[in-house]
């Protein structure tokens, strides 16, 4: 294997993968680079669905190995929203702010210590052939009642690291990739690729 597609436009997600296959000698490439590849709808109604659904789909269209990622923010007060519609919760555009506004309403009155949540990922890794992969990251914490901080994006401002005393966007991008979900996931899958066993891979 010397080329590896990932299944995103987003190029901080792209450079997090190039950090782990550069090292190996493996060329990435995003949904950037195939302009004429269609965007997959995502039907699924977990992280993993949704993954699994943009990997096997792409990984057929190119006759390539293929990692697609979900991920989204699941607060227990509300028994696991957002999740998989965290970036159109407020509607169907997606706007980070008024999302996080909904979500900051909809935990109106909610005690500290009963707004728990965690930012979740999971990644699928899939092959022409091959058994289809899942890796799933976490990171937790607790949501503010007023965001916090200028870093990050989508629900970063509101989402309170307790270990680290700073909400995801207060923390500089370097030291929230080491703690986030997706940093999670992507070690996981790594291991897999150092441990060589991984299968589909």
């Amino acid at each position: 294997m010397n080329e590896v597609i990932i299944a995103t436009k987003n190029k901080g997600k792209a450079k997090e993968f190039e950090r782990i296959f550069g090292s190996k000698g493996i060329q990435v490439k995003t949904l950037l680079d195939f302009p004429e590849i269609p965007d997959v709808e995502e039907t699924g109604l977990t992280f993993e669905e949704n993954a699994i659904i943009k990997a096997d789909a792409i990984a057929k269209l190119m006759g390539k190995m293929v990692i697609a990622d979900d991920s989204g923010l699941e607060v227990d007060a509300l028994e696991g929203r957002p999740g998989v519609y965290s970036a159109r919760y407020a509607g169907a555009e997606k706007n980070d702010s008024a999302n996080t506004e909904k979500v900051l309403q909809e935990l109106a009155g909610v005690l500290e210590r009963d707004r728990t949540a965690r930012f979740r990922c999971v990644l699928a890794v899939a092959a022409p052939g091959e058994k289809t992969v899942v890796y799933s990251g976490t990171c937790e914490g607790r949501i503010l009642t007023e965001p916090r901080g200028t870093n990050g994006f989508g629900y970063d401002p509101v989402f309170f690291v307790e270990g680290k005393g700073k909400t995801m966007a207060e923390l500089p991008p370097e030291e929230k990739n080491k703690i986030s979900h997706r940093a999670d996931a992507l070690k996981k899958l790594e291991k897999s690729l150092d441990l060589g066993n991984g299968e589909g891979l």
